[in-house]
């Protein structure tokens, strides 16, 4: 197999994941630096915490269509739906660990949303209604991440996902329990806030 179009994809899919929209947002909107507001987190769920639901809503969109786009764009370039899909892998990578930002970035769940919605729609369909029954029943942004991130592989390989697809959505949930490490310490000792909460960790 010729390596090339994936070490492309891997690169390509690293600088588009690793723009920080949520800085870059509410720099924009004078709120200042992101990363001295909450958890010091990029992603959208650190952004809700200025007040700005609208700023919010667009890290989280940008966040998720960087990936889409990664997957897209060379999986189209490439013809090749797996080459696509590193590049999503490399997007997540870089959204949680840019070079610019000293590799401290986001924790990855809008981005992986985004790879799902994009290149997995049996992944997407797993995920929404689990993220959204949890979130609804918990009101934790975590947990609700996690329980989806765990099942998404298991259900996605049930509805007929290609073996390589499975196997990289199973790498990425293992990534996002690790971005969540310290949500998941919070959540075993039932002090993880829930969200609406002043310290909300998501």
């Amino acid at each position: 197999m010729d390596g090339f179009p994936f070490i492309i994809a891997a690169l390509g899919g690293y600088l588009l994941g690793s723009i920080p929209f949520g800085l870059f947002i509410t720099r924009a909107a004078g709120l200042g630096d992101i990363r001295q507001i909450g958890s010091g987190n990029i992603g959208a769920t650190n952004v809700l915490r200025t007040g700005r639901k609208d700023l919010a809503l667009a890290t989280l969109l940008l966040d998720s269509f960087k990936a889409g786009l990664a997957i897209l764009g060379f999986a189209l370039l490439f013809g090749d739906r797996n080459v696509g899909l590193i590049a999503g892998v490399f997007a997540f990578l870089g959204h949680c660990y840019p070079v610019w930002l000293r590799f401290k970035g986001g924790k990855g769940v809008a981005t992986y949303a985004g790879l799902l919605l994009f290149a997995s729609w049996k992944g997407f369909l797993v995920a929404a209604p689990i993220w959204l029954a949890v979130f609804f029943l918990s009101r934790i942004s975590s947990l609700a991440a996690l329980t989806a991130a765990l099942l998404v592989p298991i259900g996605a390989c049930f509805l007929g996902e290609t073996p390589f697809a499975v196997g990289v959505l199973a790498a990425l949930s293992v990534l996002v329990f690790w971005t969540h490490r310290a949500n998941l310490v919070r959540l075993l000792k039932g002090t993880e806030p829930r969200f609406g909460q002043k310290k909300d960790a998501g």
